[in-house]
């Protein structure tokens, strides 16, 4: 691993204050200074190896997963604050949670939730004050938690519980990224009492999710079929079912990871669609020679274009702009020797961008993937992961950020006088704002 070009830790004590605001800066200066793969010296962490190279990616997340598990920054520092589901867990714990889990996301059951989940996003997109600029961030980012809120509990009067909810797992997440990107002053952290405070936030809105399974389990048995009564019903191979503790894990993990991907691509999403309105009325057209048949999982897959905009925009911001993985194990790639414990980053971000992959890689082009081969692109498109640990509500987001696209683009003209988004690099990527104007068709 000596061969790889090496960014000291006193660079990094250097640049601190820009790491902290946005890392991705820093990031790309090193790739195109030092090449696709480099060490990196963390305070506090040690070194770090960062790629953007395909065979890295391939290699970590498909070929050699096995040899890979997830860093502390998910298994340790992340689950305090949302507990040991899918997103956080490893082992024999992860697979057996993973098998029993996995039929409540497959397409034939997501079918049972397409009408949920349209009356939610059709409820929420009520709200939007025409001809007002408005941060639709905010905006997707409540339709977005309550599309997951309804679809997991299938309630009408949950609204504040879930803004609740939502508030603490924003002040965590904020908490969790001081600690990410200055892990040399993690023991004034705790010495302060900050964590403490965040932890016991958690509590509060696990405290939540409790009451509302409490009401749910009062209920018995009932007409509707949520991923909630999924969640109740499953059973591992000996028969029974999830403690209480397991369950709320998985339903916290299910808000947290479910609502902040889909808002973050349907904002940046609208802002490309804002700034070219030629290509409006070409998602408009295409949508309206479906608006005569019935609402449906099948008829959705009938629109190349919509579902090409939605790829294209995760393409140049992806959700999961990063991956992290350690070696547990001594491995190789290629001719480099990773020893046991090595922390490697994948940039998901920097791939998506690479110039030897992608024609015109910092373009928005909509039609992009509407001929594309996505074989040709699976190398180096990963948009939700890959391989095993592959994001286990892929197919859920895309659906809902179709209908909601859908539902938009049928009622609204958009605009916006923003020249550019502003990132915000947290656990996922997001924008700063996204400030748009619906004008009524």
């Amino acid at each position: 691993m000596k061969k790889l070009p090496h960014v000291s830790a006193l660079k990094v004590l250097r640049n601190s204050k820009r790491i902290l605001k946005n890392p991705l800066p820093f990031h790309l200066e090193n790739f195109e200074k030092l090449g696709d793969t480099f060490r990196i010296s963390i305070p506090g962490e040690g070194k770090v190896i960062f790629s953007r190279d395909p065979e890295w990616v391939q290699q970590v997340l498909r070929k050699k997963h096995r040899f890979y598990s997830k860093s502390k920054l998910q298994t340790k520092d992340l689950a305090k604050y949302i507990g040991y589901g899918l997103l956080t867990s490893e082992g024999e714990h992860w697979r057996t949670h993973r098998r029993m889990i996995q039929p409540a996301f497959h397409r034939r059951k997501l079918k049972a939730l397409i009408d949920i989940m349209h009356e939610a996003i059709v409820s929420e997109l009520e709200r939007i004050t025409p001809n007002t600029e408005v941060d639709v961030f905010a905006m997707m980012g409540d339709l977005a938690f309550q599309v997951v809120a309804k679809s997991l509990f299938s309630s009408d009067d949950i609204r504040e519980s879930m803004a609740k909810l939502k508030s603490i797992t924003e002040e965590n997440q904020k908490m969790l990224i001081k600690e990410m990107r200055r892990p040399y002053l993690k023991a004034w952290f705790n010495w302060s009492g900050e964590i403490g405070k965040h932890l016991e936030m958690a509590e509060k809105g696990r405290d939540v999710l409790n009451d509302l399974i409490e009401e749910r389990l009062k209920e018995g048995k009932r007409d509707g079929h949520d991923l909630l009564d999924m969640l109740l019903e499953a059973t591992y191979e000996d028969g029974t079912k999830m403690s209480r503790k397991q369950l709320i894990d998985e339903v916290l993990i299910l808000f947290t990871a479910g609502h902040e991907t889909t808002a973050n691509a349907l904002s940046f999403m609208f802002y490309f669609l804002a700034k070219d309105k030629a290509l409006q009325e070409s998602l408009f057209s295409e949508i309206a020679a479906l608006d005569s048949k019935p609402f449906s999982f099948e008829n959705m897959a009938k629109l190349p274009l919509a579902q090409s905009c939605i790829k294209e925009t995760m393409r140049i911001y992806p959700p999961a702009y990063f991956i992290d993985r350690v070696a547990i194990e001594d491995t190789d790639i290629g001719t480099f020797q990773l020893k046991k414990g090595t922390l490697v980053l994948l940039s998901i971000y920097e791939l998506h961008r690479h110039k030897d992959f992608w024609e015109s890689p910092e373009n928005y082009i909509a039609d992009r993937f509407v001929n594309l081969d996505l074989k040709k692109t699976s190398n180096y498109y990963y948009p939700f992961g890959a391989g095993p640990r592959m994001c286990i509500g892929n197919a859920f987001a895309d659906y809902e950020i179709l209908m909601v696209l859908m539902e938009i683009i049928k009622k609204y003209h958009i605009d916006t006088k923003m020249e550019t988004v502003e990132i915000n690099p947290m656990i996922s990527l997001k924008p700063k704002e996204v400030r748009l104007n619906f004008r009524p068709r």
